[in-house]
């Protein structure tokens, strides 16, 4: 007499190896010693940390976008080859290519731009400050507030912290202000004509009354990366 359920018997058993993470939380599935390229890049106004899992013994291919799952291929007995997924309307791919020495070269497009194209090209677009302080709300913690401020050009939009702001710019001697609060901060974005037609408008950035040096996109971005590693 056996006591194992019919589904049990040996005969039914799978005999396929089980790859599948569907049931460990996405929490547990992210491991950063798993990635193998990651790359940074400026997205519709907000930052985006994009970061390759290549399993070249579990056969597993992940791809992390701020630490959130956008794709996986569990058992993939191909090793190279490309991805393709979204982030907000931009396109993108991650091409997985030979190397010499059984390694593999990782690289990222972005609407069909190499990454260090890509980058290049929007950082023109763009101006970024980055602040930091020691707000109320993040003193027992002992935690400073970090804020990083990025402007568009074409459309003036205002993003704090990958938000997008509403204020409405006031017209003042010489440009305009636009002015917001932030934990008790006091953020002023001023627009200055330059005095030449080649620098054109001149924006600056006061927090509560102090001068943010202007940053530089590539100063928080990863630079291009093609990193060649086995595992």
């Amino acid at each position: 007499m056996s006591f194992l359920s019919p589904l049990l018997r040996l005969e039914n058993l799978s005999t396929e190896p089980i790859m599948s993470q569907d049931h460990v939380p996405e929490a547990q599935r992210y491991n950063k010693d798993n990635i193998v390229a990651q790359w940074c890049a400026p997205i519709n106004g907000k930052m985006y940390r994009i970061e390759l899992e290549h399993g070249t013994t579990s056969g597993r291919r992940m791809i992390w976008v701020n630490g959130r799952e956008v794709l996986r291929r569990d058992w993939m007995f191909k090793l190279v080859g490309e991805d393709t997924f979204c982030i907000e309307q931009a396109r993108c791919i991650i091409r997985v290519d030979p190397a010499p020495g059984f390694k593999y070269e990782y690289s990222l497009y972005i609407d069909g731009k190499p990454h260090a194209q890509y980058t290049e090209e929007l950082t023109r677009q763009y101006r970024l400050w980055l602040y930091s302080c020691a707000s109320s709300q993040a003193a027992e913690a002992d935690v400073p507030q970090e804020y990083r401020i990025m402007l568009k050009l074409d459309t003036l939009s205002l993003y704090v912290n990958d938000e997008l702001r509403e204020e409405t710019a006031a017209f003042v001697h010489g440009g305009t202000d636009t002015s917001f609060e932030m934990h008790e901060i006091k953020f002023v974005l001023q627009a200055r004509s330059s005095g030449n037609k080649h620098d054109g408008i001149v924006h600056t950035l006061l927090a509560n009354d102090e001068l943010v040096p202007e940053a530089k996109i590539q100063q928080i971005m990863q630079e291009p990366v093609s990193i060649l590693q086995t595992n």
